[in-house]
């Protein structure tokens, strides 16, 4: 008997996730996210220890399902949300210990409440860090987006980001609410200069 194919959320909404060289309009659907938030730095503890709890979670709601046999799917990229206190503002322009996000993991819309509940039981069971207790499931839509692939270290992204505000400008659009980044690349093993981040941000009419 053929062994059935694991759901990959990026290929299943593949027109969401393009990596252009140059920005370009894209239309997002609602999402479904296992989230945590904070402020601060990404070298700090908070986030990292945020970033942790979040993949804690990630592969305790899959493994979970897969082994009650209500099917399989691969756990999605981290993904981020990034603002200051005006979220409309350019968060790139102060520094990192005033930003503020929201680290996202994309679920499959049969994820549950219960899931979630059931996955933290677990971990509670099994003492691990707290964090995980702030681990939310949210969904978001976030309609006309611009977006782009950001190839280099995470420092030079201003000079994309602007790229992106052009093209919006352009289009008589502009920015609002969160820019997002979706890691294609592990900063871990992966050289600076050839780290893939695609950047999207949603656009209003000017």
């Amino acid at each position: 008997m053929a062994k059935a194919e694991k759901l990959d959320l990026y290929r299943e909404h593949k027109s969401e996730y393009v990596t252009p060289k140059k920005p370009v309009l894209v239309e997002v659907g609602l999402a479904q996210y296992l989230a945590v938030s904070g402020e601060g730095a990404p070298a700090s503890k908070e986030f990292q220890s945020a970033v942790g709890a979040l993949y804690s979670v990630a592969f305790t709601v899959k493994m979970t399902r897969k082994f009650a046999g209500l099917g399989d799917y691969k756990v999605a990229n981290l993904e981020g949300l990034w603002w200051i206190d005006k979220k409309d503002a350019n968060f790139l322009s102060v520094p990192p210990e005033r930003w503020r996000w929201k680290l996202l993991i994309r679920v499959p819309e049969f994820v549950t409440a219960r899931d979630l509940d059931e996955a933290k039981e677990s971990l509670r069971k099994k003492k691990k860090p707290p964090e995980f207790e702030e681990v939310t499931l949210e969904t978001i839509r976030e309609g006309l987006c611009v977006q782009v692939l950001h190839v280099g270290p995470y420092a030079t992204e201003p000079e994309t980001v602007r790229a992106m505000e052009n093209l919006a400008a352009e289009n008589g659009l502009a920015f609002h609410e969160f820019h997002h980044e979706i890691y294609l690349s592990d900063p871990r093993r992966v050289p600076a200069e050839k780290l893939r981040t695609i950047l999207r941000h949603p656009v209003k009419k000017a």
